[in-house]
């Protein structure tokens, strides 16, 4: 038995305890252990494998803690049966105070992307009882780029749909949610006095929160029917010595317009020749990519954001940047010099839920059920002019002749479903169109949301008297 875990021991392990631990696990799952058979006795374990029995006893107790094992007293450790897999049956998560005020006046909020709960929250429970098997070491010193590699590797899997380009763990650091990501990437790479950032012309708003925190001015790029133009970037650029570009290229938010891979090559290029570093937000997307990322088109000045807040949970505020591989060491700095790092509880759980098998299927479970939403949004609405989208987690309505966005949107409020007006996602200075986002809120029952788009499409049926439409 002892010569089979030696056989799984993992090379250059992270510490011996882990090690134990996952020869284990790597046995269990070969099949080479199997529901009843006795691990060897502590001391000719650790004799064998050259550690101390304290170390082999504390991997025994994090394997019975997990389930894995069971203790017999007087006979031994085993390998214990597999606990039948728990039924989860979803139910909405509702948010206490929009409840309350739900159930009094039957406000929806449409106002963000809502994710249901199939699974994720199970899953995080049991990650979080999973961090006590950590070495207490991990819980008194302060993070650290070696402690993280683990999680670091668990994202770049997470990842590998992003055609991202050629890449290393090192390139990438964790953050606090995607804006997060978005400020270390500014601080990465403005400089100057008065550094100029590139937005389209509508954008998400935090980009230009981020922007101006770091007290850089932004200026808006006009874009058509396939994102940004190329040509108006390159004056744009030009004439405001611009230092950086934002974009989100596969799922643009607000509008749901994707930019294909011509319309990228063109913008890479006018970067290329500027040196204009591309900052790409993924957020928003939830399947393989469709075209090649910034970072893959410019080695050296294309940077990445994503997170998980639009695929499992925005609540535990998990974020990941990338840098190019000329600047992952600036971007390092960027996040070691401003906040340490990410707090190491949360690098682990990250580095647990992200190479569970189940969640992707999660992921995808998440995914699907926000296409039942969105498809009757567009059975709802389908007869007005809308952008939408499968994998798009809302919608974007160019409202008819007579409607102004900030109007449309009071008077939805005054029926009880909240939305964002365009002019939430414009500069001062930009084309403000007469439109609205609606975003997908799947934490509510489907027959409360078709209510709700009822509600919408009444209001464009029935424009209030005196409008003009």
């Amino acid at each position: 038995m002892d010569t089979i875990l030696a056989h799984y021991m993992p090379g250059g392990g992270r510490s011996k305890f882990r090690d134990v631990v996952a020869a284990i696990h790597a046995a269990i799952a070969k099949g080479a252990l199997a529901p009843g058979d006795q691990l060897p006795p502590v001391r000719d374990l650790a004799w064998k494998l050259d550690m101390t029995p304290g170390t082999v006893a504390r991997a025994y107790a994090a394997l019975t803690d997990e389930g894995m094992t069971e203790g017999q007293v007087g006979r031994g450790t085993f390998i214990a049966q597999p606990s039948p897999p728990v039924q989860f049956v979803p139910e909405p998560w509702f948010d206490a105070g929009l409840a309350a005020e739900a159930e009094a006046d039957d406000q929806v909020s449409l106002f963000a992307t809502a994710l249901p709960d199939m699974g994720q929250v199970a899953l995080i429970h049991d990650a979080f009882a999973r961090l006590g098997s950590r070495p207490p070491r991990d819980l008194l010193a302060y993070p650290s780029r070696s402690g993280f590699e683990p999680a670091r590797h668990a994202v770049l899997h997470w990842l590998s749909g992003a055609a991202l380009g050629p890449i290393d763990h090192e390139d990438l650091v964790l953050s606090h949610g995607g804006q997060s990501g978005v400020s270390l990437v500014m601080q990465s790479v403005l400089h100057g006095r008065k550094p100029v950032v590139l937005l389209e012309e509508l954008t998400y708003p935090g980009f230009r929160r981020a922007a101006q925190l770091l007290r850089a001015d932004v200026v808006s790029v006009p874009m058509d029917a396939q994102g940004i133009i190329p040509e108006a970037l390159a004056e744009l650029a030009q004439k405001h010595d611009a230092q950086l570009l934002c974009t989100c290229p596969e799922v643009h938010n607000p509008t749901g317009i994707f930019t294909p891979q011509s319309r990228r090559v063109q913008i890479a290029e006018v970067a290329a020749q500027l040196g204009l570093h591309i900052l790409e937000d993924d957020c928003y997307r939830v399947g393989d990519a469709r075209a090649s990322s910034y970072r893959a088109l410019l080695p050296n000045l294309g940077w990445y954001v994503s997170s998980l807040s639009k695929s499992l949970t925005p609540a535990l505020r998990i974020g990941f940047a990338v840098a190019p591989r000329a600047h992952a060491s600036t971007l390092r700095r960027a996040a070691e010099h401003g906040f340490f790092g990410l707090a190491r509880p949360l690098a682990d759980l990250t580095e647990d839920v992200l190479l569970r098998p189940e969640t992707a299927e999660i992921a995808e479970k998440i995914r699907a059920q926000l296409q039942r939403y969105t498809r009757v949004a567009v059975n709802g609405l389908g007869g007005y002019d809308l952008r939408w989208g499968d994998d798009i987690p809302f919608l974007w309505l160019n409202l008819p002749d007579g409607w102004r966005a900030g109007s449309f949107t009071k008077a939805a409020a005054g029926r009880g479903v909240q939305l964002r007006s365009a002019e939430d996602f414009a500069l001062r200075d930009a084309r403000l169109p007469h439109a609205v986002r609606i975003g997908i809120n799947a934490q509510i029952p489907l027959p409360r949301f078709e209510s709700a788009i009822a509600r919408l499409r009444d209001l464009l049926d029935n424009p209030p008297e005196g409008m003009v439409v």
